[in-house]
């Protein structure tokens, strides 16, 4: 029994100081040297990829080979196994195809004679020039008289409209004194 006030002793002695717990590693440790000529390199294992089965695709050969009911379908599904493509260009362990790049293409090279002679500063004051010209023309057509609906009335005119000389057949039985 444990003594009075003081909890129940564990029944094991622990090992003493100079015990090792785990699996003891001996360490490299060369330095730069030994960490430059000794690299730990992991080859790729060849990654075989089970796609998942395409259902739709099935569904579509099951009706064009003639399967109506659920059975027909489920026999269909189980002797005709037909898997998603692959998409991915790219996975583990495969090559990259020959002539494919990365990334977005970089820009041309700005012509360095353009640079020296101003040409991008003449090109914008052309285009702020042309602004200008477009600004003045539209101000010219605000600062005009605005027109109302009389003024269109007058330069555009209304329609005559004929007279029509066609009645209603009520209106024909009724007697007018000549």
């Amino acid at each position: 029994q444990p003594e009075l006030g003081k909890p129940m002793r564990n029944c094991y002695s622990l090992p003493g100081p100079d015990f090792t717990y785990g699996i003891y590693m001996h360490k490299r440790d060369g330095g730069v040297p030994e960490a430059i000529g000794h690299w730990d390199s992991v080859k790729a294992k060849p990654h075989k990829r089970i796609m998942p089965r395409d259902f739709v695709t099935m569904g579509r050969r099951a009706v064009d080979e003639g399967c109506t009911t659920a059975r027909d379908f489920a026999l269909y599904y189980k002797f005709m196994d037909i898997r998603c493509k692959d998409k991915q260009i790219l996975r583990y362990g495969c090559k990259i195809p020959p002539g494919m790049t990365f990334g977005r293409p970089p820009r041309p090279s700005t012509p360095f004679f353009d640079i020296m002679q101003h040409r991008y500063k003449e090109l914008w004051m052309e285009s702020q020039r042309a602004q200008t010209v477009v600004q003045h023309v539209v101000k010219k057509k605000i600062g005009g008289v605005r027109e109302n609906r009389t003024t269109f009335l007058r330069t555009h005119p209304l329609p005559v409209k004929e007279e029509s000389f066609w009645h209603p057949q009520r209106f024909e039985k009724v007697w007018a004194p000549h």
